[in-house]
């Protein structure tokens, strides 16, 4: 019998879906179902949270410290320790599900939630880019707000050890737009 979800949503702009699994402890697990070109392509990584990935139907190719890995059903879970960044995406023609187990699970929920829903809210573009002035205001309020769960790093942010110093003040003036 399959665990209750407690939660599922869908990002358009990343093409997927995920449900989430009552928390145990420090773990967060989620079901993640991917459309065919779809996954997260914009590399990050957790400071402190292990992922763990196990396509249990169709084909992802996770990217991990710039190694590829393809993964399909019945092959190793694909591990990313902490501080690796990482990429995955649906690299096959019909939906792939990954199961993911994050530990601890620290803000990880949180932030894939609220990235879903600047996603529907058009705030995104498809390389995870703000779009506009004020997606970006936003965009930089809640990197700032989740950066001990998740950095975001290559093309759409500065380079990792500046984002404190220039996402900071531009947090703070978003949060004072939101009074």
């Amino acid at each position: 019998m399959e665990a209750a979800i407690v939660e599922s949503i869908e990002d358009p702009v990343f093409r997927y879906r995920i449900d989430f699994h009552p928390q145990e402890g420090d773990l967060l697990r989620m079901d993640i179902f991917v459309a065919p070109g779809g996954g997260v392509g914009v590399a990050h990584f957790h400071p402190r949270i292990e992922e763990r990935f196990e396509v249990v139907a169709g084909e992802a190719t996770f990217t991990a410290n710039g190694k590829e890995i393809v993964a399909r059903p019945g092959d190793p879970a694909v591990v990313v320790p902490p501080g690796v960044r990482h990429t995955f995406l649906n690299s096959g023609e019909a939906e792939a599900r990954i199961v993911c187990e994050a530990e601890p699970a620290m803000g990880l929920q949180g932030f894939l939630t609220e990235t879903a829903a600047l996603s529907r809210a058009g705030k995104l573009s498809r390389r995870g880019l703000p779009r506009g002035p004020k997606a970006f205001l936003e965009t930089a309020e809640f990197a700032d707000r989740y950066r001990d769960s998740v950095v975001i790093t290559g093309s759409v942010m500065p380079p990792p050890a500046l984002q404190p110093i220039l996402l900071r003040p531009l947090a703070r003036l978003q949060r004072r737009r939101q009074r």
